[in-house]
């Protein structure tokens, strides 16, 4: 049984930054990537950040420059490091890990920017 934990949000003041973390447990094979998305309040889900087997890294163009999605391989994590943050980065977040033959999605970790 795959699991995607993730953990790090809370409430930050605008300009402030929060590390969230995607612990993957379970036995997995052919990755071809991982991403954050986030969901605000009547918005659909979007594309925050991902990362690919080969290393690659795509960001939305709203983030570009003040998030940063990396993965530690040997801890089955990957990281969002989000900085300079915004009131309208406010969502739940979530953790998805793509393969050919499966997309898991975490439980959502909440973040809100505000003063």
């Amino acid at each position: 049984q795959v699991q995607l934990v993730e953990s790090g949000g809370g409430l930050v003041q605008p300009g402030g930054s929060l590390r969230l973390s995607c612990a993957v447990s379970g036995r997995i094979f052919s990755i071809n990537g991982m991403g954050w998305y986030r969901q605000a309040p009547g918005m659909e889900r979007e594309l925050v950040a991902a990362i690919f087997s080969s290393g690659s890294t795509n960001y939305a163009d709203s983030v570009k420059g003040r998030f940063t999605i990396s993965g530690d391989n040997a801890k089955s994590t990957v990281y969002l490091q989000m900085n300079s943050l915004k009131r309208e980065d406010t969502a739940v977040y979530y953790c998805r890990l793509r393969g050919d033959l499966y997309d898991y999605w975490g439980q959502g970790t909440q973040v809100t920017v505000s003063s």
